[in-house]
């Protein structure tokens, strides 16, 4: 009996030696497959493994209905007047494989380019909120690789107070199955990123906030995947002014203003001191309220925000186009030193003019009319 035990025992410890070493490769054959470096894939556990290969396999799936309306439109295009379909000799089949591969290249570069461009990221996320893809650009600005996300859930990395947010952009509604409707949100998200730019333990990360703007893309095909096209872009803390249309405001937390530089009497005709203690509402067009609210509740949420394209009103009349980009200012603390440095909590304001004075004889608020009928009256004083 004793003996008999011992060689099933044996048997049973080759038959999992059998199975680990074919698991083995299996999983070497199946990391081989992957689009990556030699260097990245000798570090994956099998887990990794598992995880990019579906995230490859849903964005080959992505882009397969892609590629079949692309060759669809060529197929077309190679069709000839008298509808003969011209068809290639075998010797033109190399020059075509050196052309594809050429192209191939060209493209890498030319999203190269476009990625430090953009300064952001890219992400494509399926309507369960799993990361289909993400550029490899991705660590500049989180501080995780791209296969240390790849596969795993949006909501793992944002914070517990966006979820619903981030819900109700991935519903998609009856009517942008037909039509890819656009994305525009704000999301804080763990980073790795010390800020001396240094990559940190996923335990000690802290939230980094992502302005994420996008399509909705909708496979109607059943081996096809919808999700959403993102570019996912960090906002600073600091702006830098690129140009003389753009000005700097200051505002307490209910958006009345307590500063504002010299540039908005250029652009908008009121001087510092005319906004000083008014909100920023009283300016708005009253169609961009909701906009300019939303912009006002993130940033009390979030703490920093952008607030996308509103019309602003223009002192003598008309509006223009404009985009702020906000940042809370915290509080400073009393010191022993500093005893009255106390101060509450303020609102950072870089304002983008986007366009010219449009309807500049409308007026759109009481303060506009009252403007009008003064600069009427000093004309007609003077003659």
């Amino acid at each position: 009996m004793t003996a008999d035990k011992e060689k099933r025992r044996a048997i049973s410890r080759e038959a999992a030696r059998r199975r680990r070493r074919v698991e083995s490769e299996v999983f070497g054959d199946l990391s081989g497959l992957l689009p990556l470096q030699p260097s990245v894939r000798a570090h994956l556990d099998r887990p990794s493994v598992i995880r990019l290969t579906l995230s490859y396999i849903r964005v080959h799936a992505l882009l397969r209905g892609t590629k079949a309306e692309a060759s669809r439109a060529v197929t077309n295009a190679q069709v000839t007047d008298d509808g003969e379909e011209r068809r290639g000799r075998d010797g033109g089949c190399d020059e075509r494989e050196e052309e594809k591969d050429t192209e191939d290249v060209k493209a890498s570069e030319e999203t190269n380019m476009y990625l430090r461009i953009l300064e952001g990221f890219l992400m494509v996320l399926s309507t369960e909120g799993d990361m289909i893809y993400l550029s490899d650009n991705v660590s500049k600005y989180m501080g995780l690789t791209q296969t240390e996300l790849m596969g795993h859930n949006i909501f793992e990395f944002t914070h517990p107070c966006d979820h619903e947010e981030i819900r109700n952009n991935l519903r998609l509604t009856a009517e942008e199955v037909w039509c890819g409707a656009k994305r525009d949100f704000v999301m804080r998200i763990k980073s790795a990123l010390t800020h001396r730019g240094r990559s940190a333990n996923l335990k000690s990360a802290t939230w980094k906030v992502l302005h994420c703007r996008g399509r909705v893309k909708v496979c109607v095909a059943p081996s096809s995947v919808s999700c959403l096209l993102l570019t996912c872009q960090s906002l600073p803390l600091s702006h830098t002014l690129l140009s003389t249309h753009t000005f700097t405001s200051q505002h307490s937390m209910d958006m009345r203003f307590t500063y504002c530089d010299q540039r908005v009497t250029l652009l908008l005709g009121y001087s510092p001191e005319d906004l000083l203690g008014r909100s920023i509402y009283d300016l708005c067009h009253t169609l961009d309220t909701n906009c300019l609210a939303k912009n006002h509740l993130n940033l009390c949420l979030k703490s920093q925000s952008v607030s996308g394209q509103y019309r602003m009103l223009v002192r003598g009349g008309g509006y223009v186009w404009v985009e702020s980009h906000s940042a809370v200012i915290p509080s400073m603390r009393p010191s022993k030193s500093r005893p009255s440095a106390h101060q509450p909590l303020s609102i950072l304001c870089v304002t983008y003019v986007l366009s010219g004075v449009e309807e500049p004889s409308l007026k759109l608020s009481l303060a506009q009319h009252v403007h009008g009928c003064l600069s009427g009256n000093l004309s007609l004083k003077k003659m």
